[in-house]
């Protein structure tokens, strides 16, 4: 079976500070370490000269096992939890999967 790669790009809120930011990526490592079938995770900021960003600044990258272990992960009360604290300091975000 295929692995999965989910794709997230995130714009945080304008006013949203770097400790809020932190917090909410120690919170996403937690949840990839909770939530079976995540075989790696990794995130970091924005450095592309390319100028081709439209104002997302983050981003984070998970594998999951196959497409069966993402699709329990969505709704999975862990990741309920965590998009009820981070949402709200996102402006935008996008969610693009693939598999490898």
């Amino acid at each position: 079976m295929p692995k999965v790669k989910h794709v997230a790009l995130l714009k945080f809120k304008e006013g949203t500070t770097q400790e809020q930011i932190d917090q909410v990526f120690a919170d996403l490592m937690d949840l990839t370490e909770a939530i079976p079938g995540i075989e790696d995770y990794v995130s970091g900021s924005n450095n592309s000269p390319e100028g081709l960003s439209e104002g997302f600044t983050h981003g984070f990258v998970i594998t999951f096992h196959d497409a069966g272990a993402r699709d329990a992960y969505l709704p999975h009360p862990e990741h309920e939890r965590f998009k009820a604290s981070a949402m709200p300091l996102i402006d935008r975000v996008i969610v693009f999967d693939f598999e490898i």
